[in-house]
């Protein structure tokens, strides 16, 4: 049975993964190489369960509950020897993230299963130093950001693991309120980011033709598709639709829709020019210095009441 988790990088991916996990109910071993991302880390979880307790989604004995369940580690072994679950979220570097799982290896016990928060390297190479029996114990689990609140993790299922473990991991991840995808084949991008990429660069390749301003594509999107979306997948949406409609619409739309292989044109000049987005206070939209943390904690507070109002649907 698995009782502590362990969570290697504690950045914007894994301090949200650990506080998943602890207001779930689990004992959580948080380690960082950098000493002062590892000591920002429970301030920052402090602050996001706060706003849970805000909008009532946790109670105030709850988060304080959670909160203490997490400690932080500074050294990797001490971190996670005594872990029967292991999740990274270091970055998405093969060599950094090979080097990583044969530490994990040597440290674990070998009845641990050792997790990547990777979408886009292949599992088998990021387990290409291990022996055969830990990678039947090893698995691809990808969360979303913030992971405290979106609701998916996608989880490999490649052929390399038992069922039976498969289970018991998807059995944990459901234990703390998420919504499971299980992925059967090992492809860049897994299940969700690809389907955002395709709406992505149809987004991006709108606005490069000037067909609509950037606040009406996002408005589009919004109270359009995504208004559906929030409670009906696309294969149910095509249902209802009826897939002689969307047929006709496909071979209507497709052949003049962005087909580009490569991130869009005026999205790279963006990168160049340092419009980044909130982190930079640019990027299609403009986010004044003294109001960005304002906007990301009315972007969290809206997942909030998205993540309640979604629990009917689940």
């Amino acid at each position: 049975m698995i009782r502590t988790i362990g969570v290697v990088g504690a950045g914007t991916m894994g301090h949200g993964i650990a506080a998943a996990f602890t207001l779930g109910g689990f004992d959580v071993r948080l380690q960082d190489p950098s000493a002062a991302v590892l000591a920002a880390a429970k301030p920052l979880i402090r602050e996001e369960l706060d706003l849970l307790v805000e909008e009532a989604y946790v109670d105030a004995a709850a988060a304080a509950a959670a909160l203490d369940r997490i400690v932080p580690v500074a050294d990797l072994s001490e971190a996670v020897a005594p872990c029967d679950f292991v999740v990274e979220a270091a970055p998405e570097q093969l060599e950094l993230k090979q080097s990583l799982f044969a530490e994990l290896d040597a440290i674990c016990r070998p009845d641990a299963v050792l997790a990547s928060n990777t979408s886009s390297l292949p599992l088998d190479a990021i387990t290409a130093r291990l022996g055969p029996e830990r990678r039947r114990r090893t698995m691809v689990t990808h969360w979303y950001n913030p992971a405290h609140l979106m609701p998916i993790v996608e989880l490999s299922f490649f052929g390399n693991m038992p069922e039976a473990v498969y289970a018991e991991i998807e059995a944990l991840h459901r234990a703390v309120g998420k919504q499971t995808v299980k992925v059967l084949k090992d492809v860049p991008g897994l299940v969700a980011n690809r389907i955002q990429q395709g709406v992505a660069r149809e987004v991006f390749s709108i606005i490069e033709q000037g067909i609509a301003a950037p606040e009406d594509v996002d408005r589009a999107l919004k109270f359009g598709p995504a208004f559906r979306y929030a409670t009906t997948g696309q294969l149910e949406v095509a249902d209802f639709g009826g897939l002689d409609i969307w047929c006709v619409v496909g071979d209507n739309l497709l052949a003049v829709m962005d087909d580009s292989r490569r991130a869009n044109a005026m999205l790279r000049a963006k990168v160049r020019e340092g419009k980044l987005g909130l982190k930079s206070g640019e990027g299609f939209f403009t986010y004044p210095p003294d109001q960005v943390a304002a906007i990301r904690r009315q972007f969290m507070r809206k997942l909030v009441h998205q993540l309640k109002a979604s629990a009917f649907y689940a």
